[in-house]
């Protein structure tokens, strides 16, 4: 394209190839991006074309619409016109079932994106490999313990227990009652009566009884 012709050239061809009605303004934005044409010259270049015969100029009001010169293009018969439309049907199918495969494949590449990478795979594999080592290891050194703990002697263990615990409620109780009976003719309080008798209960070491 030269300057002389101001994009009347590449405007000609533009109109031709899509042989449908453009405004100028529509003409400006869709080769003003790819061709850098200003909307200026498109303007002029078009109403040259049209004042030159090459294109078709109609005003609807202050608004001006160019379409190619038709009589370029030969004549299409009402079979031909069908065959049009069924080419595009089929074409327009084949391109809803090619978006369909872009959308699936893209969601598959995703998928596989945020997934690990075959490296990371193995990495993960190494480490889970050795925590499991690690576990069998441990499971061993538990079965061939000899320090088990039978369900008999649990049993003995838990019995014992209750028996020191109820004893030592027991002796808790009368060791209050006592100190109850005295501290009811001792003048002072029960404080000082436990210091000077030198006797630590559970609360002073802190101690709570379990429970049984």
């Amino acid at each position: 394209m030269s300057k002389k012709d101001n994009g009347a050239t590449l405007i000609l061809a533009y109109l031709n190839e899509k042989n449908r009605p453009y405004s100028s303004q529509d003409v400006f934005c869709n080769l003003q991006k790819q061709h850098g044409l200003g909307k200026t010259a498109v303007v002029k270049a078009m109403e040259l074309l049209a004042l030159e015969g090459k294109i078709k100029e109609k005003a609807y009001g202050k608004q001006k619409i160019y379409f190619a010169d038709q009589s370029q293009f030969k004549d299409v018969n009402d079979a031909d016109l069908k065959a049009m439309d069924c080419q595009i049907s089929q074409l327009s199918a084949e391109m809803n079932s090619l978006n369909q495969s872009c959308r699936q494949l893209d969601s598959e590449l995703k998928e596989l994106s945020s997934s690990l990478t075959t490296e990371e795979v193995m990495s993960e594999i190494k480490t889970l490999k050795a925590e499991c080592s690690g576990y069998r290891e441990r499971v061993e050194k538990i079965k061939s313990a000899t320090n088990h703990v039978t369900p008999e002697e649990k049993e003995k263990v838990y019995k014992e227990k209750n028996a020191y615990v109820k004893e030592w409620k027991k002796r808790k109780r009368l060791a209050s009652d006592m100190m109850n009976a005295i501290l009811e003719g001792y003048p002072k309080s029960k404080k000082q009566f436990l210091d000077e008798v030198g006797v630590e209960t559970d609360e002073d070491c802190k101690v709570v009884v379990p429970s049984t």
